[in-house]
């Protein structure tokens, strides 16, 4: 019975998600959506001979998963969206240090945490869409100009409970501090020309249809519904060129803590921070290499150039809950 029992666990643990695991497969739990990161993981494969088992579910549930597994976790690594997240996995004690040269020789210090929990992936803008037919681009400047009343009754927004909108406030108490941020929010949410919505292609087809005539939405939203609707009567804004730049927020991944198999994990980590998977990866979900060496695809490169935020994003996390707060406050709901 003494040998038996140990045999027995491991073989327990082995299952993942109905497949009896290999010794030396890399288990992954990841928030993204299985076509997004599919063909990443399928390369590695071709390339490697590693096989990578991947788990999808909401950042939430997958978070709390590995903090109740600790030690008998299976999951090698987490991916997931936004630094927001990323910060708060790093808080609740679930990833390790990195390590790793390669990521940091190509990933830029920024996309990066600074106690080297998790590194980006990809990038996505949270910029302003404008409507074709009501809008000249000449009357757009600024995030903090579409609190002007020239905006009222103008204005969408996705609610605020969505991690990409308490990031983007996130970065905004950093850069005008909290009253004056709060002055500013206030100012979209008296603008606003319906209820919040729900998610960002909601908000584009509203203003597509006449509900509102401008909004903020992240750019792969855009790129999707473009892709779908070629004559889609919205088209995007790089704000505040003039002073800190267009919002970046990213999709990253770290190491978990009690990771299997660090070592192989580490070894794809810094496979997809190299040009022939950066490619792939921000590709798939039209979004932005997050290293830099790398163009983008040419539909999102035909959206042209601009500058970006230099905050480092894991400001997101560190001012989440004030974020929160602060947009409670200020009745965005």
């Amino acid at each position: 019975m003494s040998i038996r029992k140990p045999i027995l666990a491991a073989l327990a643990l082995s299952v993942i998600a109905g497949h009896v695991q290999a010794a030396d497969d890399i288990v992954v739990y990841s928030s993204r959506i299985d076509e997004l990161i599919k063909p990443v993981f399928d390369k590695y494969t071709e390339q490697t001979g590693v096989k990578i088992k991947f788990i999808t579910d909401k950042e939430a549930p997958l978070m709390a998963r590995l903090k109740a597994e600790g030690g008998n976790t299976p999951a090698d690594i987490l991916i997931t969206v936004d630094a927001g997240n990323l910060w708060q996995a790093e808080q609740m004690g679930i990833l390790q240090p990195l390590n790793s040269e390669k990521i940091k020789a190509n990933i830029p210090a920024q996309y990066r945490s600074s106690s080297d929990a998790w590194t980006g992936l990809s990038l996505r803008a949270r910029t302003i869409v404008y409507s074709t037919d009501r809008v000249d681009p000449k009357e757009l400047s600024t995030y903090e100009a579409l609190a002007d009343k020239n905006w009222d009754g103008r204005l969408c927004l996705r609610t605020s409970k969505k991690v990409y909108n308490q990031s983007l406030t996130a970065t905004l108490i950093e850069t005008h501090g909290a009253e004056k941020t709060e002055q500013l929010v206030k100012g979209w949410v008296n603008n606003l020309a319906t209820d919040v919505f729900s998610d960002d292609t909601a908000l584009l087809e509203a203003i597509n249809a006449g509900q509102c005539d401008v909004g903020i939405v992240n750019t792969y939203y855009y790129g999707r519904l473009h892709q779908q609707n070629p004559d889609l009567k919205v088209k995007l804004f790089w704000p505040n060129q003039d002073g800190r730049g267009v919002h970046v927020n990213l999709s990253g991944a770290g190491i978990t803590k009690y990771a299997p198999h660090p070592d192989q994990a580490r070894k794809l980590l810094e496979w997809m921070t190299t040009a022939e998977a950066q490619s792939i990866f921000a590709g798939v979900n039209q979004e932005f290499p997050a290293n830099p060496s790398v163009k983008p695809s040419a539909e999102v490169a035909a959206w042209g150039e601009f500058k970006a935020d230099t905050i480092p994003v894991e400001v997101a996390g560190k001012r989440q809950a004030e974020a929160i707060r602060l947009m409670d406050r200020a009745d965005w709901r």
